[in-house]
């Protein structure tokens, strides 16, 4: 007798073909019911509209959905893939909805009885069986201030293997990552343009660890943190399955909110139904914060560090003094040859040492920076040669792991109160900081003399007329200050643009659009202080101005100390204004941060202004808060 089919999904009993039993079908309370939860709505991608009471799923391709309008109506698209999982198999059998979408069979089915049409899912079966994956592994690349994309760092899953005999090759394990479909002939500006609006796919792509390894720790030179994830194995399959069901599609990618560390968190969710990682994500998803939200949740086994190859042949020639380092220059730019006397003179441990450190600097400047091969391979066989006839000296050990990871560092939002005085008025300030990190705030967990900003506001309150301004609003801020030696030359570097208070002749304070940046070198003075002289750059736009806007060259000299307890920035800025009013403006500053560990800082600055042939001290107190 054949089933008894009603209206929608209100029959009580279908008779299943492929297993001649009965199977329930959800009543429509039940459908409503599943369709409404969690679980679905993240197999669905679906989020909250923003006005009114439905949802919309961030997919934006139309074959991720079953039903005609399954972008917008989870409840429709349920029943679309409730009756497509339990259709017969026609055509070729990996085409079957439950083939194309393993992660939702198994979870609509953990939930209710249906009819199982027999299907051989050969190309997913073929695709899980090659990854082979017994356990997954969150990996964080630390920032990268040269490349948009990686500003914030970036977040990938590694897929690790059964243990063989308690020991694997992770380094060939494979990887799901997420990324932009970006043109290879598109620039970083517009790469950073597009990425902010949307103008990208976002393709979720399998590829192996070791060439991950290569792009981020050998090339880009950015340490990597691995956190082993305690999920089971029925947690493992259907994150892979999700991940089957959306590798190639196209979800749109956007930079600050929609990126790498996004997806992956909606994967975990997938995972394990309930973590809602996705609900942490506000306005932004920074990869830092989503690895600190991992950790909270309590899904984190185990962390590994990975330094990269720049770290390694850092801590190498750290771990020489001063004249085996001077030696060790010399070497590695030919002044000095292996076999000169001055380097058979030294002991034979120090010699093992310099030698060391040497090859590790000549093989990573020969990588990363292209040297010459007919001047770097006779030179490394040479430091192999003399290196090998000290096989009883031991190597240079490899890097320590840091006091303090990425994720440990000081939350990314930051809010501040502070009081101040201009020269002629005194005020309060409320300043908003969405991200990430400047140069003041507490160091832990982040790069030296890097500094990120993004959509800073400040608002001030003058007390004698109560008048409110925007004293600032920063686009975006960015300060990369990496020292130079002997062995690296970094240029640093720096750029911003936003709005901001700039003083007309009159004396009046008016709000002008600005772009600033700047080129020049840092040295290291000690521990925690650096030198810096950068030569600097400045245009303003606004009608108040003679000709509608003016340009400024200009020097920065400025000192900076960054430490665990308190942070100090001095220095003399001084710049030109040579189109509407010609005139020079010239700053000597002192500002400072006192850290009251990783959430709160005081930060107090003093500065002299002379501008428009006119003197001012200005100060300001306030207080800072990171969460």
């Amino acid at each position: 007798m054949p089933p008894r089919t009603l209206p929608g999904l209100t029959f009580g009993l279908l008779l299943t073909a492929a297993t001649g039993t009965i199977a329930s079908t959800p009543t429509p309370d039940k459908l409503a019911e599943l369709a409404a939860s969690d679980a679905w709505l993240t197999l669905g991608h679906y989020h909250p509209d923003t006005l009114g009471s439905g949802h919309t799923s961030q997919a934006d391709d139309a074959s991720f959905f079953l039903a005609e309008d399954g972008d917008s109506d989870p409840r429709a698209e349920l029943q679309a893939t409730i009756d497509a999982i339990t259709a017969p198999v026609t055509g070729d059998p990996n085409d079957h909805a439950r083939c194309q979408f393993p992660a939702r069979d198994a979870w609509i089915r953990s939930h209710l009885e249906l009819p199982q049409p027999a299907v051989n899912c050969t190309d997913f079966n073929d695709w899980k069986g090659d990854l082979n994956t017994r356990a997954v592994t969150m990996v964080f690349a630390a920032s990268y201030l040269n490349s948009p994309s990686s500003m914030f760092g970036h977040t990938f899953l590694r897929l690790d293997p059964p243990k063989e005999d308690g020991e694997t090759n992770l380094l060939l394990a494979n990887t799901i990552s997420y990324a932009a479909d970006a043109a290879e002939h598109d620039s970083e500006i517009l790469f950073a343009y597009r990425g902010i609006v949307g103008g990208y796919p976002g393709i979720t792509s399998v590829r192996p660890y070791y060439e991950m390894v290569k792009v981020y720790s050998d090339i880009e030179n950015r340490d990597l943190w691995e956190y082993e994830l305690n999920l089971t194995q029925d947690e493992v399959d259907q994150m892979l399955a999700h991940t089957w069901e959306i590798r190639n599609r196209n979800f749109d990618y956007y930079f600050f909110d929609e990126n790498c560390a996004y997806r992956l968190l909606a994967l975990i969710d997938v995972a394990r139904p309930g973590t809602q990682l996705l609900d942490e994500v506000s306005t932004h998803a920074i990869p830092s914060d989503t690895i600190r939200w991992i950790v909270d949740r309590n899904l984190v086994a185990d962390v590994t560090y990975r330094p990269s190859s720049a770290t390694k042949v850092e801590h190498a020639l750290e771990s020489l003094d001063s004249h085996e380092r001077q030696l060790s220059a010399a070497i590695a730019n030919g002044y000095v040859q292996v076999d000169d006397a001055e380097v058979q003179s030294l002991s034979e441990s120090s010699k093992a040492n310099v030698l060391d450190a040497t090859y590790d600097y000549v093989r990573h400047q020969t990588q990363a920076e292209d040297w010459p091969r007919d001047f770097a391979a006779p030179l490394s066989h040479n430091l192999l040669v003399a290196r090998s006839q000290l096989d009883d000296q031991p190597s240079i050990g490899p890097p320590e792991r840091p006091e303090v990871r990425d994720d440990q560092g000081h939350d990314t939002m930051r809010v501040g109160v502070g009081a101040g005085y201009t020269g002629a008025r005194h005020y309060t300030e409320l300043s908003l900081r969405p991200a990430y990190h400047d140069l003041l705030d507490p160091p832990a967990g982040y790069r030296p003399g890097a500094q990120l900003q993004f959509l800073r506001l400040d608002t001030r309150l003058y007390s004698d007329h109560q008048e409110v301004q925007v004293e600032r609003l920063v686009g975006v801020g960015i300060r990369s200050l990496t020292p130079r030696d002997a062995f690296f030359t970094p240029l640093s570097w720096q750029v911003s643009f936003g709005g901001r208070r700039s003083e007309m002749p009159d004396g009046d304070r008016i709000f002008t659009p600005y772009l600033e940046g700047g080129a020049g070198g840092t040295w290291r003075l000690g521990s925690g202080l650096r030198a810096l002289a950068i030569v600097t750059g400045d245009l303003e736009i606004s009608k108040h101005m003679r000709r509608g806007y003016d340009i400024a060259p200009g020097v920065d000299l400025s000192l900076l100390h960054q430490g665990d307890q308190i942070s100090l920035m001095t220095g003399v800025r001084s710049k030109a204004w040579i189109v509407s009013d010609q005139h020079r403006e010239d700053r000597l500053y002192l500002e400072g941060s006192w850290h009251l560990g990783r959430d709160y800082s005081v930060k107090a600055s003093l500065e002299r202004k002379h501008h428009y042939d006119r003197y001012e001290t200005l100060w300001q107190l306030g207080f800072r808060a990171y969460f």
